[in-house]
């Protein structure tokens, strides 16, 4: 699919706690999630670079020792093996994300 229209999108179970629709591409993949409130992701790190931004709700990231509290229309940009996480609080966040692909992933 080329387009997305995200006010109708519908989600899909991705984990526990995420829900989201993602796109493919050979060498890029575009995410579209929604997190719960109340969830956490404490840490992980992958070789490729990963950007987004936040369309709805409140999201706390950690990229490498950077700690920051994101609203709507801000962004993110993690390089490629530094370590992040982030959390919800006490409503969902929606996030539009972005990352390369690696090969034969």
């Amino acid at each position: 699919m080329a387009f997305w229209n995200l006010n109708s999108l519908e989600l899909e179970a991705f984990r526990p706690g995420i829900n989201s629709r993602a796109e493919l591409g050979e060498q890029l993949i575009m995410a579209y999630m929604e997190i719960a409130a109340g969830e956490e992701d404490s840490g992980h790190l992958h070789p490729y670079d990963q950007c987004g931004v936040v369309m709805a709700g409140r999201i706390e990231m950690f990229i490498g020792s950077e700690r920051k509290l994101l609203s709507p229309s801000q962004t993110y940009f993690i390089p490629a093996g530094e370590p992040h996480g982030w959390k919800t609080f006490d409503e969902p966040a929606t996030l539009l994300d972005i990352s390369s692909r690696q090969p034969g992933a």
